[in-house]
């Protein structure tokens, strides 16, 4: 009898298995596996510990070149669907579903050292996002997540510099018009900004650090030209709630707005490719960011007013010049300019106090402008070559620049004459020139690590790679 009971019950658990397995149908096999990233070896000659260090200026990134940035590593795994709904492919949906592991060396090669190191790996998922594109055959899309939603970019320095909106929100788009939200807050007491989202709330009896939301609402349509050219209006809107009435720190409600407009020319040349892009953008209030490389308007700089602690009156005017000229089956050129005039919500020209009660510039120029030349000597070698200047006024002080010069012989193992081809093994060398007030304010990386001196040097065998 015993023996029957288990027979039946062994039965009844394969039936049951049997039905819950016919209930999970795995037909998705649209996986992709992309991956990013720059690692190798460097050291400067004339620095202390000879530690291969950046020569750029601070507070301005890659700007003046990115041959000498820091190591990284993007995993970008991602799932593709592309349901069809009664048997009809015009009604077809495209589906991703994308993340991005991101992992950074906080000082040392990436390779030498782990998260519990000091000043080792950074790790980060800047990306993780569902996006549905033409619905049922439609023309709109939506998405939802966190993702890094920027469009073109400076290439040889870095230089995202008109549309980045990388953060957390949610998005739709009609043919050429896309609407987009934002929510970039995080609860940060030593913020990379002076605007604070965190504060201390004592609502329950006893003090919780929480954040008040910063919203961002975001306006872009692209207006198509003959030839495939195109013209992008770009406007933003940005608050902040004030903070509670429970909270320890009071700070006011603010917003902000922005205006833009970007042009993207194709040029004709030898070979196909060439391009012109021209922008211009201006931030009112607290979306007058960004700095350091950086150009999300949402990094909000300088300091808020005295009286009213608000940004009113804060602004920032960016203009940039970018072309790709492929000139020939030898060469290609690529030149960019970019001029940055900001200014905090405070009355001073120089520093003022921001919110954590510290002494910070209230307003700054910036002008950068670089070339890279490349030679392509065969498909597989090619020699790429540099010259940057930069200059940065922060307040009243003198400008700071430099001036780098870069040599870097390639090997291209794809064999494409192409600024675009990926990867490269780069052997590089770099040599700054900086004028007093960069070398005595030691306004370096390569100067904070070596002291002050009128030339920098680095040297580095390098690898680059974007396979997607």
């Amino acid at each position: 009898m015993e023996n029957t009971k288990f027979k039946g019950w062994v039965l009844l658990l394969i039936l049951l298995s049997q039905g819950f397995g016919a209930q999970i149908v795995i037909t998705n096999k649209k996986f992709s596996f992309g991956t990013t990233g720059r690692i190798g070896a460097a050291y400067s000659p004339n620095a202390d510990g000879r530690t291969g260090r950046q020569l750029n200026l601070n507070n301005q990134g890659s700007l003046g070149g990115r041959m000498d940035q820091g190591d990284y590593v993007d995993f970008l795994p991602a799932f593709h669907f592309t349901p069809v709904v009664g048997g009809d492919s015009t009604k077809s949906t495209k589906i991703d579903l994308q993340t991005r592991l991101s992992f950074y060396s906080g000082g040392t090669f990436l390779g030498n050292v782990d998260t519990k190191s000091n000043q080792g790996m950074i790790i980060a998922l800047p990306e993780a996002f569902v996006e549905a594109r033409n619905i049922m055959g439609s023309d709109w899309d939506v998405w939802a997540g966190s993702r890094w939603l920027r469009y073109d970019d400076v290439h040889i320095a870095d230089y995202f510099y008109f549309d980045d909106h990388s953060a957390t929100g949610w998005g739709v788009r009609h043919k050429n018009t896309r609407f987009s939200m934002f929510f970039p807050a995080a609860i940060d007491t030593a913020a990379s900004n002076s605007t604070p989202y965190s504060y201390t709330n004592v609502i329950s009896g006893s003090k919780n650090l929480i954040y008040r939301q910063r919203e961002v609402f975001v306006l872009e349509h692209t207006i198509p030209i003959k030839n495939d050219n195109k013209l992008k209006l770009l406007a933003e809107f940005h608050t902040v709630n004030k903070s509670g009435r429970n909270s320890v720190e009071q700070y006011p409600s603010d917003n902000g707005w922005v205006l833009g407009a970007k042009l993207n020319t194709n040029l004709k040349t030898k070979l196909p490719g060439s391009f012109n892009q021209i922008s211009l953008r201006y931030g009112s209030g607290i979306a007058n960011g960004g700095d350091s490389g950086n150009t999300q308007t949402w990094r909000t700089y300088g300091a808020p007013d005295e009286v009213t602690n608000t940004y009113k009156g804060a602004y920032s005017l960016t203009a940039v010049e970018h072309i790709l000229l492929n000139l020939s089956d030898r060469w290609s050129v690529n030149a960019y300019a970019v001029y940055t005039q900001s200014k905090g919500g405070a009355g001073s020209d120089n520093k003022a106090t921001d919110y954590y009660k510290r002494e910070i510039f209230n307003k700054k120029s910036e002008f950068n402008t670089g070339l890279r030349a490349t030679y392509y000597f065969n498909n597989w070698f090619h020699i790429l070559s540099e010259l940057h200047y930069a200059s940065r006024k922060d307040g009243t002080q003198d400008p700071a620049s430099m001036v780098k010069l870069v040599l870097a012989p390639t090997i291209v193992p794809t064999a494409e004459r192409s600024v675009w081809a990926r990867p490269h093994i780069r052997l590089i060398a770099e040599v700054s020139r900086y004028n007093d007030q960069a070398l005595n304010s030691l306004y370096s990386p390569f100067l904070q690590q070596s002291g002050a001196k009128r030339f920098g040097t680095y040297l580095g065998v390098r690898t680059e790679w974007w396979i997607f």
